[in-house]
């Protein structure tokens, strides 16, 4: 029995069909379900996918390509655990194959799921001296509005690390965008480094409150003091 066929058999044991209906509609629809909440999902595949360490990242690759094609949706988001648990086997090298994941059977859920992993492979790619940021000027401005979302995110949790300049910059770049994942992740991203530095990002979303769409503006000042 390989690894598929054993996590299918996890989760399928799992899954409590009459939560599927639901997580479908959640989903607007666009994904069948199995019915496997999340903190379920993890237990049932955790000691399956703990045993993935060292095994390379091209191995994680093929199994994270071969969950993403699997009808059911929590079959994604095993493959985002796979690769978040084992993101140190991961370098800049693999970007190109994670963005190209990304961009399959794209929604927030999954798409939000990857920025993370982006972003940790990119902040030790910046711990280690690299410029992590020069891989995401290409992003920023891809076509698909799903991997602008990711550059856009991709410094969530970084606190001391972000590069506030860039941070600035991508959120200007894209605040002439319409799109409502576009302008929610620039408001998401200036909230989350105003936990860390809450006069920079006041200050610049005051000076830029004409560039930023109503919903930017107010995400990115939600949890500052009046």
């Amino acid at each position: 029995m390989n690894l598929h066929q054993e996590l299918k058999i996890a989760l399928k044991a799992a899954a409590d069909p009459a939560r599927a209906g639901p997580m479908q509609a959640y989903m607007r629809g666009q994904f069948v379900f199995l019915g496997v909440a999340a903190p379920q999902r993890r237990l049932a595949a955790r000691g399956l996918l703990a045993g993935l360490q060292g095994v390379g990242a091209e191995v994680l690759l093929k199994h994270a390509q071969l969950l993403w094609q699997q009808p059911e949706r929590e079959y994604q988001h095993v493959a985002l655990d796979m690769l978040a648990l084992h993101r140190r086997q991961l370098g800049v090298e693999h970007l190109p194959a994670l963005l190209a994941l990304a961009r399959q059977r794209a929604w927030w859920d999954s798409v939000d799921g990857m920025a993370g992993i982006v972003g940790e492979v990119l902040q030790a790619e910046h711990q280690r001296g690299g410029d992590g940021h020069a891989h995401m000027d290409g992003t920023l401005r891809h076509a698909d509005f799903w991997l602008r979302r990711i550059a856009m995110l991709h410094q969530l949790g970084w606190r001391a690390d972000t590069d506030a300049g860039w941070l600035f910059g991508a959120a200007l770049a894209l605040a002439h965008e319409d799109e409502f994942f576009i302008r929610k992740a620039i408001g998401w991203a200036l909230r989350d480094y105003a936990r860390h530095a809450p006069a920079a990002v006041a200050a610049f979303a005051g000076a830029h409150r004409q560039q930023l769409s109503p919903l930017s503006y107010r995400e990115a000042l939600k949890h500052q003091r009046p």
